[in-house]
């Protein structure tokens, strides 16, 4: 039986008005170097501790073999964002999709980050809402749950901004620059995405 998400993973590219998400290749290691380690005190508060060893062209080759094997197998997608431009795109950030889950579940995890400089105007918003009909139409599944720490009211703005809802708390959920975290979960389903669609298609006309 023949898969949607099954394709080969080149051949995975969504676009939005601003933005142009992708697989990560080796010939984006400068520009993915350049802005994790600019943005490094930006991103600490928010994410699991890594070092300048993280960042080394070894470590990077590695990412992408694994990020095109999930893909191919259909388990997680990370994709990077890039910013489009008339004269190349350029790398904004990230958007993974991990840990999916089919049979009585079909549901998938969002996690997301943005370089300091892109931060703040819209496309992390964008980027979202891009990746939302490829869960829902390609891949097929249910539910994306995402969670964020209780402080970080930007987080919170790009997920209730593309329809997520408020779905709980939980306590030290995640190790965040070297700590367990509290974080706040939010969730959204196929019915309430497709629903909020429908709306605007209705208010456009």
């Amino acid at each position: 039986m023949f898969w949607p998400w099954s394709s080969p993973a080149p051949l995975v590219t969504l676009r939005g008005q601003r933005v142009l998400l992708r697989l990560p290749e080796m010939r984006d290691y400068e520009a993915w170097h350049s802005l994790r380690r600019a943005s490094q005190d930006f991103l600490r508060p928010f994410e699991p501790r890594w070092t300048e060893l993280d960042l080394t062209r070894r470590v990077f080759a590695m990412r992408v073999r694994r990020a095109r094997q999930e893909a191919e197998e259909g388990t997680d997608f990370t994709f990077f964002v890039f910013l489009r431009q008339d004269g190349g795109d350029v790398l904004a950030g990230g958007i993974t999709l991990s840990n999916i889950r089919r049979r009585a579940a079909q549901f998938v995890n969002l996690g997301y980050w943005m370089g300091q400089n892109y931060a703040g105007n819209g496309l992390m918003t964008e980027a979202v809402a891009v990746t939302l009909p490829f869960i829902f139409e390609t891949l097929d599944l249910h539910r994306v749950h995402a969670a964020f720490l209780p402080t970080n009211t930007a987080s919170r703005r790009v997920l209730e901004k593309n329809g997520f809802v408020e779905e709980g708390f939980a306590e030290r959920y995640l190790q965040i620059n070297g700590r367990w975290e509290d974080h706040v979960l939010m969730g959204l389903t196929e019915e309430r995405w497709a629903a909020a669609r429908l709306g605007q298609r209705h208010w456009v006309a």
